[in-house]
């Protein structure tokens, strides 16, 4: 669910997205290969949640790919070896109990309408998983984005790494990690830095509290085996 039509959403993404992809793709490659792919084992089914272009879910290595988002423009983003659902994520999602190992989602919670929506998806999720199936969660976290946050049109849930900490431990997941600074705020408009300050920039956490604005949780979902 989301306050713009799908028409909407294919204007907005086209226009912001389009100067960018290549660059965009390179970056998830090296966030990939350094950060997320550890949680992903070769035979795990992922599902990429607000896929957007496919920059995670066409990259990560692992057996089962399904990425849902609402932009029409979504399923040919995605790669062949995609399944991509095209509906509302707080709506039942089109997937079986106990059938995913990993839900990703990237800067998505922030453009759901209001929070029964995001608390309906991460039932969804949770059903979803596995048992000791993972959530891995990025957004931008409005406790050091005060004002920025709103510069973008879409945005309308403002959250923290601590609220939605709360809303995941409140859907019987369990929070293993959570960090409030991990990325700068976005890739879209700042300024297209060296691939390799990137790595740099990953190599050394420390460098995270200064610039992070952007938090980072992983949460198990914590129930017993079917």
């Amino acid at each position: 669910m989301t306050g713009h039509s799908s028409e909407d959403l294919q204007r907005i993404y086209e226009t912001r997205f389009r100067a960018s992809t290549a660059y965009r793709q390179a970056v998830w490659r090296i966030l990939i290969q350094r950060c997320f792919q550890k949680y992903v084992p070769k035979d795990s089914a992922v599902l990429d949640l607000g896929c957007g272009y496919g920059e995670f879910i066409n990259q990560i290595q692992c057996r089962s790919k399904f990425a849902m988002d609402l932009n029409p423009d979504a399923p040919e983003r995605v790669a062949p070896d995609v399944k991509c659902f095209l509906q509302d994520c707080s709506a039942r999602w089109t997937l079986e109990d106990h059938s995913l190992d990993l839900v990703f989602t990237s800067n998505f919670f922030e453009h759901l309408p209001d929070k029964p929506s995001l608390g309906r998806t991460l039932d969804e999720a949770y059903r979803c998983l596995k048992p000791t199936g993972r959530l891995i969660a990025m957004g931008p976290n409005i406790k050091y984005l005060p004002g920025e946050y709103w510069d973008f049109w879409d945005h309308y849930l403002p959250l923290t790494e601590a609220s939605l900490k709360e809303a995941l431990e409140n859907r019987n997941f369990r929070v293993e990690e959570c960090l409030s600074k991990f990325l700068p705020y976005t890739m879209v408009s700042g300024p297209r830095y060296p691939l390799l300050f990137l790595r740099l920039y990953l190599s050394l956490p420390w460098a995270w509290h200064f610039f992070g604005k952007q938090f980072l949780l992983v949460a198990v979902a914590a129930k017993a085996n079917p």
